[in-house]
């Protein structure tokens, strides 16, 4: 009886050497992700889903008379989206900081290409690539990526090595190009929306750098002023001044200019407390507001599932920048915390603009709500983004 219960305990308890045992294993990355982070974004990514087909579902000029056309493509995006941050995830953020020339070299080319017979016009926008398939590339969102690599790896080379305890000034204006050439292309297109951002991705980048404060004031005066100079000498297209004008005066053309926003409050303020149901909203099966599956994404929330609804997507955007800060925080190396500070930039500010214009708090940008909107680079861009903020939780120390 002794052989064989000791042999059985030996069986039993003898550590699992195959792919369950390495997956489960204390030290496992999938031990070490922030589970809480995936789980968010992948709540956010599965109510846009559903806010996608409520807004598409009835719309034949566009879905092609098929209702589940932009539900699947948007279940598809987000599946590639999850396969994208699995491999940032098992490349790693430190292996991407050596293949940062490569990569920002490419999306730049990527980004210039816009401006060549291969670039089309959407919304006034001439900011994306047609691919075939009726696919489309935004190369300006994964340019918001390689800036924040490429700024970090200048920003936390010398500091990670002990050469200094932060970046010097010639390291500054270093990294502060490699923003500049992005943006300088950008503004050709015209996206002015996907510049706001860049912009406030470089300034969150500095501050977490450590660099001077007198950067970081410099550079908000310099976009001030030049924000300034842009609309004395008329640079922003008309329908860039449009919308300007209308976030200035919502009472100035509610027919034209002031359309999408109006039908936008409107569709906000009838949800109340509890929306009026899921495919049930007026002003989303009327067909009132346009673009409802991308920029007013937030419109269908408000109206269908109310103020419940819309503010628990609120809520999920902000634990993912609560758990983003918190890696932030406790990353082993600047490189990584700069990157992390970069995202954290990123999402806030594209969230508050989304939302913001929907609610006529800001100029309408045509911005996407990170993991909801409707939109396969912005999906896979904000997924890449994941997949680095879980590398950097589940890295080890440097000197491990």
């Amino acid at each position: 009886m002794a052989g064989p219960t000791s042999s059985f305990s030996v069986s039993r308890y003898r550590p699992d050497t195959g792919l369950w045992g390495k997956l489960t294993a204390r030290d496992s990355m999938v031990r070490r992700m922030d589970w809480i982070l995936l789980g968010s974004a992948l709540l956010l990514s599965g109510l846009g889903a559903l806010l996608v087909w409520s807004a598409t579902r009835n719309r034949t000029e566009l879905n092609q008379g098929d209702p589940y056309y932009f539900l699947f493509r948007h279940v598809l995006n987000t599946g590639i989206g999850l396969a994208l941050m699995v491999g940032t995830m098992w490349l790693g953020h430190r292996t991407l900081r050596g293949a940062v020339p490569v990569l920002y070299g490419f999306s730049i080319l990527l980004t210039a290409a816009v401006l060549t017979p291969l670039g089309s016009t959407i919304n006034g926008s001439h900011a994306w690539i047609q691919v075939g398939g009726g696919f489309s590339l935004q190369p300006s969102e994964f340019a918001k990526i390689t800036i924040i690599l490429g700024m970090a790896m200048l920003l936390a080379a010398r500091v990670d090595a002990g050469d200094r305890p932060y970046p010097d000034h010639r390291t500054v204006v270093m990294a502060l190009a490699i923003a500049a050439l992005p943006i300088g292309v950008i503004m050709l297109m015209p996206d002015l929306g996907s510049v706001m951002v860049i912009v406030v991705i470089v300034l969150g980048v500095l501050l977490a750098s450590g660099a001077s404060n007198r950067w970081v004031v410099g550079l908000v005066a310099t976009g001030a002023t030049g924000a300034f100079c842009v609309w004395q000498f008329g640079l922003l297209d008309e329908y860039q001044i449009n919308r300007f004008a209308a976030f200035a005066n919502p009472d100035l053309d509610p027919a034209g200019v002031g359309y999408n926003t109006n039908q936008a409050r409107i569709a906000i303020g009838s949800g109340g407390l509890t929306g009026t149901g899921l495919f049930q909203g007026h002003q989303t099966t009327g067909q009132f507001v346009p673009e409802q599956q991308t920029d007013f994404i937030f419109t269908v929330a408000g109206e269908e599932l109310g103020f419940l609804g819309a503010g628990l997507i609120i809520v999920l955007i902000g634990v993912l920048l609560w758990r983003a800060c918190r890696i932030a925080r406790e990353t082993t190396e600047l490189y990584g915390t700069i990157v992390a500070a970069g995202i954290i930039a990123w999402f806030a500010f594209q969230t508050f603009e989304n939302v913001g214009m929907t609610l006529g708090i800001m100029p309408v940008a045509g911005l996407p709500l990170p993991f909801v909107s409707y939109g396969g680079t912005s999906m896979f861009a904000v997924w890449i983004a994941v997949g680095l903020l879980q590398s950097i939780k589940v890295q080890r120390p440097v000197s491990a």
